[in-house]
């Protein structure tokens, strides 16, 4: 596999190696692709993580059990006034 990188990249991968932090380039790649991989885990993690409580709310939807959104947000105002109101005495 052959890889061409831009200046700017090749530079930055020297620098690594340089600096002690990486004995080669191949290691400043490799950790770069590990670190790509895990954030792709932790997505992945999230999105099906969203997917459920998604899920959970189409159900509980189904059933009836909503609650009326003007409702919520007057409740949320009301809590945010008690909050300063504390936090101000």
């Amino acid at each position: 596999m052959n890889i061409s990188f831009t200046p700017e990249l090749e530079q930055f991968i020297q620098s690594q190696v340089t600096s002690g932090k990486y004995a080669s380039t191949e290691e400043v790649i490799i950790a770069g692709i590990k670190l790509l991989e895990e954030r792709e885990s932790i997505y992945q993690g999230r999105f099906e993580e969203l997917q459920r409580e998604i899920m959970i709310g189409v159900e509980a939807s189904e059933r009836g059990e909503v609650i009326d959104g003007e409702m919520v947000f007057h409740q949320l105002e009301q809590k945010l006034q008690q909050r300063r109101q504390q936090t101000a005495q």
